[in-house]
């Protein structure tokens, strides 16, 4: 089995997001970037795919500037065999990047593709289906579990209900979860040996996918300040205190 995973670069979970001061979006300069959490996750379970003697090559891929190659690196050091980035300045909308991976997907010819869910910077949550949906492959998302089963894959899936098993065949598209695995911390050699693996880099343009947004970007506002709670002696001031706000709400 060959997969293809794809990862993206943005702002570090643990870094408090700052809105620019122009409004134009959220501000990346002198930030620090990780990939993907959900994207961790999805490498993570490549890697255990091959672990496991259900995969051959893994293959990494990102879109963005050429910064980007540090997430590449990041998963090659935790067992992806090569990457490949594919430069593009600006924003990338989501149609966009689904069909730059079906045309790396036509290249690459893999039999599953791997992603997280969603991006945590956007929260889109829509290239693992619109890929499915160019390429008219089976697709199963928020995954927590994914077996190998004969010719094809069984998947667990997070939904609102709890969780619910489907079968996929093979070719496949599957989005990770946060309760897939968890994510291995590349030791010291493997992030040296990652730097010797195969990683290459390619402009958007070779793609021949139009990258003009269809979307106007308005404004981007950081959410209001959350006013101070306050703290209560007893049970009664608390019941108190409730329906002096409920009171208040039913006269407005």
């Amino acid at each position: 089995m060959k997969i293809l995973v794809a990862v993206k670069r943005v702002v570090d979970h643990a870094v408090r997001v700052r809105v620019r001061p122009d409004g134009s979006g959220v501000e990346t300069e002198n930030v620090r970037m990780s990939m993907n959490p959900f994207d961790k996750h999805a490498v993570e379970a490549a890697v255990q795919l091959a672990e496991a003697g259900h995969a051959t090559e893994i293959v990494v891929v990102s879109i963005g500037q050429k910064q980007s190659n540090d997430v590449i690196l990041t998963a090659l050091a935790m067992g992806a065999h090569r990457g490949l980035l594919i430069e593009a300045d600006g924003r990338v909308e989501t149609l966009a990047v689904a069909k730059l991976l079906e045309a790396v997907v036509a290249e690459e010819k893999p039999d599953l593709v791997l992603l997280g869910k969603q991006a945590v910077d956007d929260d889109s949550n829509q290239v693992g289906q619109m890929l499915a949906g160019l390429l008219d492959w089976p697709q199963a998302t928020f995954a927590s579990e994914i077996k190998v089963l004969g010719q094809g894959l069984e998947v667990t899936r997070e939904v609102d209900y709890g969780r619910a098993t489907v079968a996929v065949p093979l070719p496949a598209i599957v989005t990770a979860d946060l309760r897939l695995n968890t994510p291995r911390n590349a030791a010291l050699p493997m992030v040296m040996k990652a730097r010797s693996k195969p990683l290459a880099v390619r402009p958007a343009a070779d793609f021949g996918v139009d990258l003009t947004p269809r979307l106007k970007l308005e404004k981007v506002s950081p959410p209001p300040e959350r006013t101070a709670g306050r703290r209560l002696a007893t049970t009664a001031e608390l019941v108190a205190a409730i329906n002096s706000e409920l009171a208040e709400l039913e006269a407005l």
